[in-house]
């Protein structure tokens, strides 16, 4: 466990210093997110914290693969999967960039993720097995476009999610520690003499860079993480989710883990359970509408959160409560029975429902902000607005609009 703890702070130390420097390369080659109708925030933003969360990755797993604890990872055979996640994260980490920098139109964006998932693919990370009944992909094709399908779809679910600052991150970072917590437990029951994992490798990396990149993209952000981060985010846990598919051994599982098999399926879903359900709401009311699947509107979650009146900050923490609630529930069905986790489950879910639609909306200071509740602006947006104009050109601010006023 310390070997992955610390892999887990050098990912979060690496990404957390290296983000002024992403800022900087933001600034310079235009990588800046305009304010548009649909936004929440108040003035263009650099959108390139990707960078520095790609870095943090390529750290941690260059020190990882000098760790005699973790040579069983860096075998010959098993080598190859874990750069390829890494060279899936970096091939959607430029795609983003591209986009963040000249607004790809989503044909292109699409090939492009499809490229980094099958590069993953033909490094190994590929969903072979589906732990249900010993179920076996038919055929290596099919095997591909599964894979190919599960990666595309974790990346634009993260994406549509990434709406308020710090949002994708801090899910991400909680539903990955959970999931981490699983794959330790799932290696320590499998191997006992053998601790080496490559999906809680990839699992401590992932929360490390983004516990790193909070700092800077919390209300109020100075980054954003942009198309680069959200993508390689959604990438790198979907990669982990398909490595410890189909690695899980029933028999070695005792007590209250009689479901092993279905929770490999089950945690990377309540992982991303609000990502997916926001993305999955998106298509379904364009369409309806007429409209482009990916047609922009302000009808995410994170919009309706900021309609019922809450503040930016608090959308954000009620929004990681339910991603908790989600996945840890999940994870603790290899601890405890079914019935205990059921009747814990429902009793978070109902304080989060509180938290969600009871007063707190409405009433008291918890974690508000000046944006959602006064419509002052922060100095931080002054700062930005002024670091983004030309040089003698007038510094103008948007004012911040109402929690009502950010849903049509």
């Amino acid at each position: 466990m310390r070997v992955y703890l610390l892999l887990m702070l050098v990912a979060a130390a690496v990404t957390f210093l290296t983000t002024p420097f992403a800022r900087w390369v933001a600034l310079k080659t235009s990588a800046i997110s305009a304010v548009r109708a649909r936004d929440v925030h108040l003035v263009p933003t650099p959108r390139l914290g990707g960078l520095a969360m790609l870095i943090g990755l390529v750290v941690a797993v260059l020190l990882a693969s000098q760790m005699p604890f973790l040579s069983g990872v860096f075998e010959p055979g098993e080598v190859s999967q874990v750069w390829g996640i890494v060279g899936g994260a970096a091939i959607v980490c430029a795609l983003g960039w591209a986009d963040d920098k000249w607004d790809l139109d989503w044909v292109t964006k699409l090939a492009g993720q499809v490229l980094a998932a099958g590069f993953m693919a033909l490094q190994g990370v590929q969903l072979i097995t589906l732990p249900i009944a010993g179920t076996t992909i038919p055929s290596s094709r099919m095997s591909l476009v599964a894979t190919v399908l599960v990666v595309v779809v974790a990346m634009n679910a993260v994406n549509f999610v990434d709406g308020l600052d710090g949002l994708a991150a801090g899910l991400i970072a909680i539903g990955g520690s959970a999931f981490f917590l699983y794959t330790y437990r799932l290696t320590a029951e499998a191997t006992p003499d053998d601790y080496a994992s490559l999906a809680s490798l990839v699992l401590a990396a992932l929360v490390g860079v983004c516990v790193g990149f909070l700092p800077h993209n919390f209300f109020p952000s100075r980054i954003f993480m942009g198309d680069a981060g959200s993508m390689l985010i959604g990438l790198v846990f979907a990669g982990a989710a398909i490595t410890v598919t189909g690695n899980v051994q029933p028999d070695v599982m005792t007590g209250a883990q009689s479901l092993p098999a279905f929770i490999t399926l089950l945690l990377p879903v309540a992982v991303l359970m609000l990502p997916l359900l926001d993305m999955g709401l998106a298509v379904v009311r364009r369409l309806a509408a007429g409209k482009s699947p990916m047609a922009p509107d302000r009808m995410h979650l994170h919009h309706r959160m900021m309609a019922l009146g809450h503040s930016h900050r608090r959308a954000v923490v009620i929004l990681y409560v339910w991603t908790a609630v989600f996945a840890f529930s999940a994870a603790a069905l290899v601890v405890w029975d079914w019935e205990v986790v059921l009747v814990w489950t429902g009793v978070f879910a109902v304080l989060s429902l509180l938290a969600t639609l009871g007063p707190l909306r409405h009433r008291g200071r918890f974690l508000d902000d000046d944006v959602a509740l006064s419509g002052q602006v922060p100095a931080v947006a002054v700062e930005q607005a002024v670091e983004l104009s030309a040089p003698g050109e007038p510094v103008t601010v948007q004012s911040a609009p109402t929690p009502k006023e950010t849903v049509e």
